[in-house]
């Protein structure tokens, strides 16, 4: 049966994709197409298809779609699946500041600047921003580097340095979170116990009435977080207004002329005698050192992981951790700064409290010492004795300066409740994403949740035991230096996890974040660890040993997960290009295999061609990384099968096929044609992508007649199939397209049928390198006229997931037209000589096409028709569209076994793909994703 030579036997239209693309959260509406049945996970076998779903285009080979990269369910209909590849051929800124402001803010900060003077105080206090801001970056790449789970900081790391390295940080940075409960639990008892002694309530002593309510306290923290994040959120907002409200009520306090009751205690208002004096150090006590209070404060700069701990939990966490991280960051430095200098400017470092103590007239100004002999006071007496007030002395100080002392005491209570909560949150959250991915023993119970927010109920039971443990403590000096330790080592890991993505170009690191540096990472990285040796020696010794012993039980125990390498059948020297493509993808970073098949029976001198170190020199010559490997077959299909499944070691195994194409196809014999698409065959049942590589030029640079062998080379990832030359070591290193500068051109991807993102990544990749840096990508998808924005828009939405930085997409309503009659009878020379000649007899023997399967009958160009003239169509668009581009990518259509000869198939090949001046790359994946949404 002859193909239609106008276009009105067959219309393209009527194959085009039923539903177009959309995102999850498009709603239905009455009367529309029922998207219910669309949306299913195709059958486990294609013969279970009816024979109409065999003719049709579009009935297997899915267009590209957002239900096929995301993990998440809508109710009410199931989840769209890719087709397998056998089927297809056989607020987080509000969280972080309430985290920041925390215990050490309104109790330790004015003692802190009385130990440290107010410009040592600024020292730590930017030294500590310093180390979060870039911590801060750090995390806001690593979080944008796709889509964000549940799990925060253990999620984050695990995904970018590995389960092993994040599995022991993690586990760390749950345990100083659950210990940070306690902190600032402490805090509001220690707050509590003050105000009950002041109004002579003791039930105890001031260590046990600590203790009791820090209990219960606790306790009652432990009742909202069970009550789960709606409650959590609503108390958080509520705490964070408290704490707005006490903080300009400390700023109307330091311009209120002070009583002398306030003078007594050491409260003078703004002077400049008192802000030297307060500037310049003050240590007191085994606490006084520089890094002796910097161990205090930093527990407070800590906070800004506590968006990215509750990650799962967050609307959008891509935008909110990084937009609320550094807010909060910037935010909460500028308060801290402002509450050091105002209050080392206004109060005096000591103070008796004892309105007696005024300067009397008879008294001479040479019996006063100190700086309040010139306001009157004489606190002469606390230069050899222990004073009550000042702030070295008073940690309630910011009570003393503010214009109404209950809203300080409310704000602590806002200050420190919050902060608990927050940890008290976080840390069965990152525990319990720990526990799921069973690194260590005994763990896993605690990773179950519960309701349908996956509620880490047993989490916040253990972080409730340890909090109460630290909490028996009951010395808030004592518990942050603690702290310190464990989220100094925290962000350290963090900074290097950014640093280690950055700097081994990984095709996976493409966070959407840009205001980071590698360089400044490290930096942080190292900071971080200094600090820690600097602050207690033998406390980083003790974290950095649990951090590699859990490593090396999670090294020991379970093997290092690793991505699939890929694979390239191609000779060096006589197909050079090919080698040249693959380096582009691969560089330095992957691992690259090369492979000689030599198609001869077994001897002692084809086994020495086989393995000649001459295809390695000329591998280094050409300055190519990678291994080579000889095989001997009897042909070139079963030496392709061969190395199709014994390269690689281990879990480091090809998964793509790079070929080069059959360029006398068309003067080839049949039996040549059919065994090239047989190796697709192949490659496809042993689950590999396969691409094809088209020079207008050819592919063999090679002047010699012999074809004695055919050589393969294995890339991390794809397999190339070429013939070799003579001696290699002799061959000159010719130049190829892919090593010269493109310069502004285009690279125009076909994104046309769903592979699993294969044809999106590889022109990514090309970009990464220089000579094909300046190149602008572009993206055709097939679609409809009439809704030609919307699906623009919706394509547009689904690659800005991918972060790959293509911004433009053009939807081509064109390919759905029918092909010109020229072009469709050019195809029918083509395909003419493997047409089986149904009028000649056949009465004896076996049917011809079984003998000659690779032949075309009248019904197998019937039922694929519309495909046919599919691929006719298509390269008529590229001839409009991609005429001045440096490469043209499509996607590259499957024949179904069986049903598609393998002579028309190439045939499609063939004619897609011919008379363009670009080189043109056919990709198909192995249908699984090498893109998502999601951070690895």
């Amino acid at each position: 049966m002859e193909l239609p030579e106008t276009s009105d036997s067959i219309h393209l239209a009527a194959y085009r994709p039923r539903l177009p693309l959309q995102s999850v959260n498009v709603k239905t509406t009455p009367g529309v197409f029922d998207e219910s049945g669309y949306y299913h996970c195709y059958g486990s076998s294609v013969a279970s298809l009816g024979s109409d779903a065999l003719t049709g285009y579009e009935t297997l080979d899915a267009t590209p779609h957002y239900d096929f990269y995301a993990n998440t369910e809508v109710f009410g209909r199931q989840r769209r699946c890719r087709p397998s590849l056998y089927q297809l051929h056989g607020n987080s800124e509000i969280r972080c500041m309430l985290n920041i402001w925390g215990v050490i803010l309104y109790l330790r900060l004015p003692w802190i600047t009385a130990q440290a003077g107010i410009g040592l105080t600024w020292v730590i206090i930017l030294l500590s921003s310093c180390i979060t801001g870039i911590t801060g970056l750090s995390t806001s790449a690593i979080s944008t580097n796709g889509k964000v789970k549940g799990g925060g900081t253990y999620f984050l790391i695990s995904r970018s340095l590995g389960p092993e390295l994040g599995g022991s940080i993690g586990l760390i940075f749950a345990f100083a979170n659950a210990v940070a409960v306690a902190m600032h639990t402490v805090g509001f008892a220690e707050t509590v116990t003050d105000l009950m002694y002041e109004n002579g309530a003791v039930m105890v002593d001031r260590i046990n009435d600590i203790r009791i309510i820090g209990i219960i306290t606790v306790t009652c923290l432990l009742g909202i977080s069970l009550a789960g994040m709606a409650w959590e959120s609503k108390a958080q907002v509520l705490f964070f207004l408290v704490i707005m409200v006490s903080f300009a009520s400390y700023v109307v306090g330091t311009i209120t002329p002070a009583s002398p009751q306030k003078q007594a205690k050491g409260l003078f208002g703004y002077k400049a005698d008192i802000f030297a004096t307060n500037f310049v150090p003050g240590w007191r006590g085994p606490e006084g050192s520089f890094f002796g209070m910097f161990s205090i404060f930093f527990p407070s700069a800590t906070g800004i992981l506590a968006g990215a701990n509750i990650s799962g939990d967050l609307k959008n966490p891509t935008v909110a951790i990084p937009r609320g991280t550094l807010m909060a960051i910037f935010w909460t430095t500028i308060s801290y700064l402002i509450i050091s200098a105002t209050i080392g400017a206004c109060v005096l470092r000591d103070a008796s409290g004892l309105l007696n103590d005024t300067l009397l007239p008879s008294s001479t100004v040479q019996d006063c010492v100190g700086l309040a002999c010139q306001y009157g006071w004489d606190f002469s007496e606390c230069i050899n004795n222990t004073c009550t007030y000042g702030i070295s002395n008073y940690y309630q100080s910011m009570s003393l300066v503010s214009a109404f002392a209950p809203l300080i005491t409310a704000g602590i209570f806002g200050a420190t409740l919050s902060s608990a909560l927050a940890c008290l949150v976080s840390a069965p959250k990152v525990f319990q994403c720990l526990c799921r991915d069973k690194l260590y023993p005994l763990i896993g119970i605690f990773g179950k949740g519960y309701g349908k927010n996956d509620e880490p109920l047993r989490g916040y039971l253990l972080t409730y035991i340890i909090a109460a443990c630290f909490i028996l403590i009951a010395e808030l000096n004592t518990i942050a230096p603690i702290i310190s330790n464990f989220f100094l080592c925290s962000y350290s890991l963090i900074n290097f996890s950014c640093f280690h993505a950055s700097i081994t170009n990984s095709p996976g690191w493409r966070p959407s974040f840009r205001f980071y540096s590698k360089w400044l990472s490290l930096l942080g990285s190292v900071i971080c660890v200094v600090i820690m040796f600097l602050l207690t020696w033998w406390a980083a010794l003790i974290a950095f040993g649990v951090v590699f012993f859990l490593l090396g039980y999670t090294l020991y125990k379970k093997p290092v997960k690793i991505m699939n390498g890929s694979k390239k059948q191609c000779p060096p020297s006589s197909r050079p290009a090919l080698v040249d493509l693959v380096t582009c993808f691969t560089k330095d970073l992957s691992l690259m295999i090369c492979g000689n098949i030599v198609t001869d029976g077994p001897s002692a001198s084809v086994v020495e061609k086989a393995s000649s170190e001459s295809h390695v020199s000329w591998l280094n010559q050409r300055k190519v990384r990678s291994f080579y490997r000889g095989v001997v077959a009897r042909e070139l299909r079963s030496g392709v099968n061969m190395l199709l499944q014994g390269a690689g070691l281990g879990r480091i195994k090809p998964n793509v096929l790079l070929m080069g194409f059959k360029k006398d196809c068309c003067s080839e014999t049949p039996q040549a044609a059919h065994n090239y698409i047989g190796i697709l065959h192949d490659a496809f049942d042993l689950q590999y992508g396969v691409c094809i590589l088209r020079l207008t030029e050819g592919l063999d640079v090679s002047h010699s007649s012999q074809s004695y062998a055919k050589l393969v080379v294995c890339i991390s990832g794809t397999l190339i199939h070429t013939t070799p030359s003579l001696p290699i070591g002799a061959e000159p290193q010719r130049s190829t397209v892919f090593q010269k500068k493109q310069g502004k051109k285009t690279i125009d991807v076909y994104w046309l049928s769903d592979d699993g993102g294969l044809t999106l990544l590889l022109p990514y990749l090309l970009t990464r390198r220089k000579r094909w840096a300046r190149c602008k990508v572009r993206v055709f998808v097939g679609g409809d006229a009439d809704k030609r924005e919307e699906q623009r828009e919706e394509m547009l939405a689904l690659i800005k997931k991918f972060r790959l930085g293509f911004h433009d997409v053009e939807v081509l309503p064109d390919i759905y037209q029918n092909p010109q009659t020229g072009s469709v009878d050019q195809f029918e020379n083509m395909v003419g000589r493997f047409r089986l000649d149904t009028n000649q007899d056949s009465d004896s023997g076996p049917p011809r096409q079984q003998e000659e399967p690779w032949m075309i009958t009248d019904k197998d160009l019937e039922r694929n028709k519309a495909k046919s003239l599919r691929q006719i169509r298509l390269n008529e668009v590229l001839q409009d569209y991609s005429r001045e581009a440096a490469l043209i990518v499509i996607t590259m259509p499957v024949g179904i076994r069986g049903v598609c000869p393998n002579t028309l198939y190439l045939a499609w090949l063939d004619f897609l793909s011919h008379d363009l001046r670009p080189p043109v790359l056919l990709v198909r994946g192995n249908q699984e994703n090498v893109l998502t949404f999601y951070c690895q």
